[in-house]
């Protein structure tokens, strides 16, 4: 007597492009060249307001339970009507762009939920619809602050001037003492998740333990083994022309230009920043300063991070790092990883095996942001900080390997 074999579960990925090739062309602007919804459509529309997985648990998983199968299609298929309104939408909006000589950001990152809410709110576009759309662009463009056209001009402009600046800083630059190791970076610590002691902050900033810990990134293999740069040791960064968020090298690494890319394309934060004279000096002053970063409290954030995020794959810990840990080793990919390590996908292991140098990196971006934006750093965040770049690092790490087992579920 034979077995029927029932699949107990069917891939996301397939699901979705199943469900979105009965929209039709409708939803092309939202498609890629083969008919599947675009990445950044699953990303900035389907999954945040129409599958809603933190509200539907049942959606978030790389394979879909069979029982859920046609609910998440449904979904997708009764969202049809707004979905072909917003690829209407999307059209009128990067017509409109290009008629007002904008060039900065990616259209989909910018427009791809304005125009579901238009869509949402007004259905397919009407006669007026250039008008909402200019109100729009308005909106997300004319926020005071610096634009990475501007600031690509003003490195054009100015090279000669400010690559004999960056030499001359780098040649000057100030020697950091050898490392001093301090008890009330334990201390502080063991309690900033529930108790954080504002006293010893201000002590620990007052030691200057960021600057003296930063000691050790000359040496060599310290600062790579950090994940902060692919060299030896750091060098001295290049002015730079381009960016891609897609291709960012590691902090260290990044031009002057790489640098900024991040906050000024930041349409939500970049009305903090200052002008962009003062942005490129200052950043050019920061690639030569202690752990690259311009002030005392980001420095001593990377000495917490730096011990908190040890003990993440083994070894005593307490604290924060114990809490660290915990968050970590709950997440069932990493148990996987653990158990049976050949039985996952290379990418998976190696992002695992490197996720302290994926965490520092994500704390120095933070860091870097705020000192941009001017924003105080005090002990009471600490704690959030410090867990919020551990749970930002395991969602992109969930994403990247929901997507490697949609590929080869294919």
């Amino acid at each position: 007597m034979s077995t029927v074999h029932v699949q107990a579960a069917l891939p996301r990925g397939l699901l979705i492009a199943q469900a979105w090739s009965t929209l039709g062309d409708a939803v092309a602007p939202l498609s890629n060249a083969s008919g599947r919804p675009l990445a950044r459509t699953v990303k900035l529309i389907l999954d945040p307001l129409v599958l809603r997985p933190v509200l539907n648990p049942a959606f978030a998983a790389g394979a879909i339970g069979i029982e859920h199968v046609d609910a998440l299609r449904d979904r997708i298929v009764q969202a049809g009507p707004v979905l072909a309104a917003t690829a209407a939408w999307f059209l009128v909006m990067k017509k409109e762009r290009r008629r007002a000589g904008i060039t900065d950001g990616n259209p989909q990152d910018l427009y791809f939920q304005r125009c579901y809410e238009l869509a949402t709110e007004h259905g397919h576009p009407q006669p007026d619809a250039a008008r909402r759309v200019a109100a729009v662009l308005a909106e997300v463009h004319g926020q005071d602050g610096p634009t990475m056209a501007q600031l690509r001009d003003f490195l054009a402009a100015n090279a000669d001037m400010l690559a004999r600046r960056l030499d001359r800083e780098w040649a000057d630059r100030p020697t950091t003492s050898r490392p001093v190791e301090s008890a009330r970076t334990t201390a502080f610590l063991a309690t900033c998740a529930t108790a954080p002691d504002r006293a010893l902050f201000k002590a620990l900033l007052k030691e200057q333990t960021g600057t003296h810990g930063a000691a050790e990134l000359s040496h060599p293999g310290v600062a790579a083994g950090y994940g902060l740069t692919v060299r030896v040791r750091p060098a001295q960064p290049a002015l730079g022309a381009t960016a891609s968020k897609n291709a960012l090298p590691r902090p260290f690494d990044r031009s002057i230009l790489e640098r900024l890319f991040g906050p000024v394309t930041n349409a939500a934060s970049r009305s903090l920043l200052a002008d962009i004279p003062t942005l490129v000096s200052n950043e050019i002053t920061r690639s030569v300063m202690p752990w690259q970063l311009a002030e005392e409290p980001g420095r001593v954030v990377m000495i917490l991070g730096r011990e908190a995020s040890a003990p993440l794959m083994g070894g005593p810990a307490e604290g924060a790092a114990a809490r660290l840990r915990l968050r970590w080793e709950r997440e069932a990919y990493v148990h996987r990883v653990q158990r049976m390590p050949s039985a996952v996908p290379e990418s998976v292991r190696a992002d695992v095996q490197g996720v302290r140098e994926a965490y520092l990196r994500r704390l120095w971006v933070r860091v870097h942001g705020r000192e941009l934006r001017r924003d105080e750093i005090v002990a009471d965040e600490l704690w959030d900080m410090l867990d919020g770049v551990l749970r930002s690092v395991i969602l992109d790490q969930r994403d990247r390997l929901r997507s490697v087992l949609e590929r080869q579920s294919r």
